[in-house]
């Protein structure tokens, strides 16, 4: 008896109390605004209309912003609940998976290259890119056989490569793109009721799919074998259920733009209530995103009274990255123990002899550095580089030469330097093979500390780099404290970091609309670029980390191979685990702090290089520390090289060239090693 009365009060709580929260959450929604409207009016306006400014504010620009908000949030929900169940990920979500950058980068590229495609919205290009992107990180993660952390760590990787080729898109056509930035950072804005009348059809019929399907999704839950002995199709019921998942995110971004971690947020809110028929959860949780994407979108204009509009998927980000945070270390008790959830790492080809491998490199480095001054609008000119630096006609061009490649060539070869050899410690020192800085967030906290200091303390310039260096630290203690809760797991670490990421970009997105800056400015900046870079960046912020962090490194870096053979090993030979760790993580932290402070968020740098070092040189750290610093400085010098000529006189983000180049890679590296 207790028990059935427990049952119904968790039921009344759960669908009436959210139904009566959403009723609240509207009403709050509906009477904010930059013209204060009273409660009475706005019952007035809902009850009996007429036909005043007052009403029609109500009822034309308000409510259909509030019923857009409940429609998109539930659709989220409903999307989260398909995808965690069909991937068996609990972290699964359009957000997670990658299906956000999918569809948002496939809506660029067709305002771009085809508007046609557009067909007066953007619903049908969004649907295939999100489909096509669900396939890739479903394969490339190893189909029905991947486990919820390569499938989000595969989800996390094409998001990068989407966002970085949207970015190119966005900053090479700015004028065609000038009204999608907003859009893609996730905006509940409507200026009517099309937005919803547009979305209901495609909702509903969704939903009614989900629900016609949701017993079959129960038996799905049991597992493929079983689902299979009790007669059902599996492949069919997985196909239309993420058919139906794909259409109800791609509707929402169509209109509303990508807003992450709803999906993620409240399936779980209702999972943790005890529920377990899909029936029953998909309806929850659509009442529940809409409360989680009403909240957030009424915490946004707490937040800025002056109504200026902030992005909603950032204030969403904002509340869901702790979320996922907690959802991880939650998950590392219960479900994952004490084992070693390693994810990948590059396996030695051969072990080549540094006798041979440093002269290579550094022949390599040298060539490319001669590639890079010879380098210019016009291609790679070798006879005009030598004739202007030998002969004494063309003073102008000297002076470029020497004052603006080869400090800009000198930059990048010292920041790709330090990149990789913060990347091999991290990677070393959490034993999380897709370690990086911009991996587990501190980029992105350099990025965050940094627009802070531009546009919040409004100190002069010269503060800006010291604003990034803070940001990347305070990041770094962040991340160690959370790296201590989960026993430095090196896959829950990795998962973790996307959080800690997560919410870095979220300050950087809301702080970029709050300041009103230029898309494309913004965008150079937070894609890491070595333009307009030079002498004296190198003198104040990478000279002295590699003066005095590299020799430290070195002398100290062999203690990565004795914790790789786990802590009670590390311990049983006498090493200080903690202390030791924290020592080479923080020399790792200051050197990307640095490094951000000199050439912005440029990742990958950190990952592509140790990797790549490690097929050549062997797993010793010691070996691969010299040959981690050369690689990583002949990639970002490449990396610069291209920025410059690829589309002259045009110039693309150095970080985004290196994100194209490497997040391909790993994707590569994952389907191998599937």
């Amino acid at each position: 008896m207790k028990l059935s009365f427990k049952k119904t009060l968790l039921a009344v709580l759960t669908f009436g109390g959210g139904t009566a929260l959403l009723f609240v959450l509207t009403f709050i929604h509906i009477n904010q605004g930059s013209v204060s409207i009273p409660a009475s009016l706005v019952v007035e306006a809902v009850v009996n209309p007429q036909d005043t400014i007052a009403h029609h504010t109500v009822r034309v620009l308000r409510m259909p912003r509030a019923m857009m908000g409940i429609m998109a949030g539930g659709a989220l929900a409903v999307a989260g609940v398909v995808l965690q169940t069909v991937t068996k990920n609990p972290l699964a979500s359009a957000g997670t998976l990658g299906i956000h950058s999918g569809t948002y980068f496939a809506v660029v590229a067709s305002t771009v290259f085809l508007p046609a495609a557009l067909f007066d919205n953007a619903l049908f290009v969004a649907f295939l890119g999100g489909l096509g992107t669900f396939f890739i990180v479903f394969v490339l993660s190893g189909g029905n056989n991947a486990t919820p952390v390569r499938m989000v760590l595969a989800g996390m990787i094409v998001t990068l490569l989407f966002s970085s080729l949207t970015k190119v898109l966005q900053i090479f056509y700015e004028t065609e793109t000038a009204g999608l930035f907003l859009w893609g950072a996730g905006t509940l804005v409507q200026n009517d009721w099309s937005g919803v009348r547009f979305s209901i059809p495609f909702v509903l019929i969704s939903l009614a799919v989900i629900l016609v399907m949701s017993f079959k999704l129960d038996t799905l839950g049991l597992g493929d074998d079983v689902a299979a002995g009790l007669g059902q199709n599996i492949q069919a019921v997985k196909f239309f259920s993420i058919i139906a998942a794909v259409m109800l995110t791609s509707v929402t971004v169509s209109v509303v733009g990508p807003i992450g971690f709803v999906g993620l947020i409240a399936p779980h809110i209702i999972k943790l209530l005890g529920y377990r028929k899909h029936i029953l959860i998909v309806i929850a949780s659509f009442i529940w995103g809409g409360n989680v994407l009403l909240f957030a979108d009424i915490l946004a204009r707490i937040i800025d009274p002056s109504f200026s509009e902030l992005p909603v998927g950032a204030i969403s980000a904002l509340i869901g990255s702790p979320w996922l945070i907690w959802l991880v270390l939650r998950m590392h008790r219960k479900q994952y123990g004490k084992q070693d959830s390693s994810v990948m790492a590059g396996r030695p080809a051969g072990k080549v002899s540094l006798r041979v491998l440093l002269p290579v490199l550094t022949g390599l480095i040298a060539v490319m550095f001669f590639v890079s001054l010879a380098s210019g609008n016009y291609g790679f000119e070798p006879l005009t580089f030598f004739q202007t630096i030998f002969g004494n006609s063309n003073e102008f061009e000297k002076n470029l030469i020497v004052d603006f490649r080869f400090s800009r060539a000198l930059l990048a070869l010292l920041a790709g330097m330090i990149l990789a050899a913060s990347g091999l410690v991290f990677q070393g020192v959490l034993r999380n093979p897709l370690a990086d800085p911009s991996v587990i967030g501190i980029t992105s906290g350099g990025g965050a500390g940094a627009l802070l200091t531009m546009y919040v303390f409004g100190v002069s310039g010269i503060w800006i780099p010291i604003g990034a260096m803070a940001g990347s630290i305070l990041f770094f203690f962040l991340v160690m404290l959370f790296a201590v809760r989960a026993g430095f797991q090196p896959a829950i670490l990795a998962l973790l970091g996307i959080g800690v990421s997560a919410f870095g970009s979220a300050v950087i997105q809301v702080l970029v609309v709050q300041a009103d800056i230029t898309v494309t400015s913004a965008l150079t900046w937070l894609s890491g670029t070595t333009y307009a870079k030079g002498w004296s960046e190198i003198t104040t912020y990478l000279i002295w980390p590699i003066a005095v962090v590299f020799p430290f490194l070195f002398m100290r870096i062999s203690i990565s191979d004795t914790l790789s053979l786990g802590d009670d090993t590390a311990k049983g030979l006498g090493m200080k685990v903690m202390a030791a760790r924290f020592q080479l993580a923080f020399s790792a932290a200051v050197l990307a702090a640095f490094c951000v402070a000199a050439v912005g968020s440029i990742g990958f740098i950190g990952l592509i290089a140790p990797h790549a070092a490690r097929l050549l040189a062997g797993p010793s750290n010691q070996r691969l520390l010299p040959v981690s610093i050369l690689i990583g400085g002949l990639l970002l010098l490449a990396a610069d090289t291209l920025s410059r000529t690829l589309l002259a006189p045009n110039e693309i983000p150095s970080g985004t060239i290196v994100a194209i180049i490497g997040a391909p890679y790993f994707l590569w590296l994952m389907k191998k090693n599937a």
